[in-house]
């Protein structure tokens, strides 16, 4: 992709995904992930239906009129996006490959966490950590993570979301916010999951096409895997061979909700074809 085609890309996904998180987005997030705590902002007159627990005592006794103390929510959160760039995430039969909605929900993401003036960040992770970019506040800062979205070449096609977790545990000290894209086409990483989980606000977001969750019988074809690399002939006239993929794919995608869900995590399925905007507002609002 060359300079000018990328940034007509960057700037196609920056004004869909601003609209939503402008609109759409920003007061869901603002309302579902609250800050830290609350800091003393002023002191102001009693009003009806103030809560006489923040009377403040000194200033009502000097000037004879009740003052009850403000509070401000004390937001500063971090934001990390973790993003699974192994070779699965290019599959695509509904019009859109996998890493392209991926890149859109990071977007809004991104965007709504700006919005509400957070520090966002990226992990890029296969089966090693890709590339990490440090959270930091600021419109740029989101374009920057964008590009990296759409032109980063792995240097691996496998996954391990167990080594991407612990990079996270290693690299975020305090509490933050993480939403986690892949497929989820793996296994061993709960005992990871669960103790980031008890430190961080994590989100799983399993982005899948349908087609990926069973073969279809069109007789004996010569497959790629993408992780791999490895070409083999597969019959998929054969029930038994349908039926094995579709017990090895339904296998991991119980294991990611189990993982998730016991460790006190979130999840949310997008499916390519479907809107993620429902599925993510849905999520928001069901917190």
């Amino acid at each position: 992709m060359d300079t000018k085609e990328l940034l007509k890309k960057v700037r196609k996904i920056e004004i869909k995904t601003r609209r939503l998180s402008d609109h759409i987005f920003g007061g869901e997030y603002h309302s579902t992930f609250k800050g830290r705590g609350m800091t003393f902002s002023e002191v102001r007159q009693y009003q009806f239906g103030d809560d006489v627990r923040n009377i403040d005592w000194n200033v009502t006794a000097r000037t004879n009129e009740p003052h009850v103390k403000v509070f401000e929510e004390e937001r500063e959160l971090t934001m990390m996006l973790m993003a699974d760039v192994s070779g699965s995430k290019l599959f695509g039969t509904q019009n859109q490959f996998k890493d392209e909605i991926v890149t859109e929900i990071a977007a809004t993401l991104a965007f709504s966490a700006t919005q509400n003036n957070d520090k966002i960040g990226l992990i890029l992770f296969s089966d090693e950590i890709e590339l990490f970019i440090p959270p930091k506040k600021g419109r740029s800062h989101v374009l920057r993570i964008i590009r990296e979205l759409l032109e980063f070449k792995p240097k691996s096609k496998k996954t391990n979301i167990s080594e991407a977790i612990k990079f996270l545990s290693n690299v975020m000290k305090k509490k933050a916010i993480v939403f986690m894209l892949s497929d989820f086409v793996a296994d061993d990483y709960n005992q990871t999951l669960k103790i980031a989980a008890g430190k961080h606000d994590i989100t799983g977001i399993r982005v899948f096409d349908k087609h990926e969750a069973e073969i279809p019988n069109i007789g004996m074809v010569q497959m790629q895997d993408e992780e791999t690399g490895e070409l083999i002939l597969v019959n998929t006239a054969s029930k038994k061979v349908r039926n094995n993929y579709s017990i090895f794919y339904q296998e991991k995608v119980e294991y990611y909700k189990d993982a998730f869900t016991k460790s006190g995590a979130g999840t949310i399925d997008c499916r390519v074809d479907e809107s993620y905007v429902k599925k993510l507002l849905g999520y928001f609002k069901r917190r």
